[in-house]
């Protein structure tokens, strides 16, 4: 098999799979802080909240590019295969070409802060980037394929990952809160679930206790109570359908 085949066959098959990484993540995480450095993980406010942030502003940029997406965009994977009824490069996508694992990288690197592990750090982005190379390398295949001259000249422009270009054209559609909500709020408690597990095992190898510290069981509550409710108006009504999205 030729190379280029055998990276996008494998960015297909990563992809189908691509719960797996934040599994392993959080299990070789929870395995660095029980044979790490302890005292190094202890509770600290102004550094935990930091690392949330960081995690945040990975979901804002998820948020500013589901937002303004026309339906069917983006090279969307089903079952039934990839899926891009036109080329989405207006909004964020006129700064870079995967603004969507731009997002899912700063998401993932909170979490990877809370460990307060330099090498640790530097193994996630090892990582991080040969698992999502060959991902957005089969991505690009398949659009390349489906739209040609155009989706070169777009890729000539825009940079896959790091946005180095501020040639920013705005969307054409306006910014849909409802699509927001839809698409993205799995991922929203999925922040502070990754958290809180962080938090339980940090307080449990540190005491020999099962406990949570306070403000991250009210920060998971309240997200968990938003995430319910989400959930209940996606499940049970249409309110969240918004046409072309």
């Amino acid at each position: 098999m030729a190379l280029v085949h055998e990276f996008e066959n494998s960015g297909n098959w990563l992809f189908k799979r691509r719960s797996w990484l934040p599994v392993f993540m959080v299990v070789a995480g929870l395995v660095m802080m029980y044979l790490g450095n302890r005292q190094a993980i202890l509770f600290d406010l102004r550094d935990e909240m930091i690392f949330l942030g960081i995690s945040v502003f990975g979901q804002l940029i998820r948020i500013i590019t589901v937002g303004f997406a026309p339906k069917n965009t983006s090279g969307r994977n089903t079952t039934g295969g990839q899926i891009a009824d036109e080329l989405n490069v207006t909004g964020v996508y006129s700064l870079v070409r995967h603004p969507l694992y731009l997002g899912n990288f700063f998401m993932w690197l909170g979490p990877v802060l809370f460990l307060r592990s330099a090498w640790f750090t530097v193994v996630f982005f090892l990582v991080y980037w040969l698992y999502y190379e060959r991902i957005m390398f089969a991505e690009e295949q398949y659009l390349r394929r489906k739209f040609g001259e155009s989706y070169d000249k777009w890729a000539e422009k825009v940079s896959s990952f790091i946005p180095f270009s501020i040639r920013f054209i705005r969307p054409k559609l306006p910014f849909s809160f409802k699509n927001v909500l839809k698409r993205e709020y799995n991922s929203f408690i999925n922040i502070f679930l990754i958290f809180i597990i962080l938090d339980v095992f940090r307080n449990y190898f540190l005491s020999e206790r099962i406990y949570f510290t306070e403000i991250w069981l009210w920060l998971f509550a309240g997200a968990g109570a938003l995430w319910a409710l989400i959930r209940s108006i996606h499940k049970y009504t249409r309110w969240l359908e918004v046409e072309g999205r």
